[in-house]
């Protein structure tokens, strides 16, 4: 079956995606391995992968490629970005798929301490194209709201050629839903999760998830089916963030026309500087 081709016979394509933050495949028992953070990919069955803190190269990890080891576990492509050079160190986020894929952009955003980056693709289900947005985010709530305005500005999801695909904007943002980074980007990306829910599953730290960092949005016609954070011995074990699973169905060319249209009527607006 042809790699673009549903898994399902279903009126609306279903995809499930999912973003996990690795933390170097360095578990709760402090054993680093990559290995680990497959299996519990595997057990989600996802067909677009977003992780973050993925060590290549790094002396800590031992020098191995954990994109393409885990990439290789799951039988899948991968593509990774290093928002952190140490010499041939590297440290970043990897999109992990069996979809084409091809990758627009993947580079730095505006960071105080830590580098953070971005990396964008286009990946083609049921013929059709999604975008597909893997960012990690910073630790203080000016610098993430200065990165959240650039990715959501022209050079990067506001690009005219690209705003108007059906988009999926996944991570870890090291924000919750009641903070103003979090309404900045629900102005014109919809959460994954099920509206009026009052209490959200938390995804961190993941033997005691008190907090919901990690988040799945999607815009221009995707209509959420539900999200899941995955739980259990394995999961708690392998990272100190639990992975989001989100199931997306796939708009027909109408919705996503009439979603680009309603788009233009709320675009984000500036955050103020007391906002941040």
């Amino acid at each position: 079956m042809p790699a673009d081709t549903p898994r399902k016979s279903d009126p609306m394509t279903a995809i499930r995606v999912l973003t996990y933050n690795v933390h170097s495949c360095r578990g709760a028992d402090r054993r680093v391995d990559p290995a680990r953070i497959a299996a519990v990919i595997a057990e989600a069955d996802a067909d677009i992968i977003a992780l973050q803190e993925v060590d290549v190269g790094r002396q800590r990890s031992g020098g191995d490629d954990q994109a393409r080891m885990i990439a290789h576990a799951l039988e899948v492509q991968s593509y990774f970005h290093p928002a952190l050079h140490l010499g041939e160190e590297k440290y970043g986020d990897a999109i992990l798929t069996r979809l084409p894929l091809e990758v627009l952009k993947a580079g730095p955003l505006p960071s105080v301490g830590e580098p953070r980056g971005a990396l964008l693709a286009k990946v083609r289900m049921g013929g059709k194209d999604l975008l597909v947005a893997n960012t990690h985010l910073g630790l203080r709530r000016r610098e993430r709201m200065r990165q959240i305005q650039t990715l959501l500005g022209p050079e990067w999801l506001e690009q005219p050629e690209i705003k108007g695909l059906p988009t999926i904007f996944l991570g870890d943002f090291n924000a919750g839903p009641r903070s103003a980074l979090y309404r900045h980007v629900t102005r014109s990306f919809q959460d994954a999760e099920p509206a009026g829910q009052d209490r959200r599953p938390g995804t961190f730290p993941a033997r005691w998830p008190l907090f919901r960092i990690d988040h799945v949005f999607v815009r221009n016609g995707l209509v959420p089916g539900g999200t899941e954070v995955l739980t259990g011995s394995l999961p708690r074990m392998a990272s100190d963030h639990l992975p989001i699973l989100a199931t997306l169905k796939l708009p027909d060319d109408r919705e996503t026309e009439g979603a680009g249209a309603a788009l233009e009527a709320v675009r984000p607006s500036p955050v103020r500087e007391q906002d941040t």
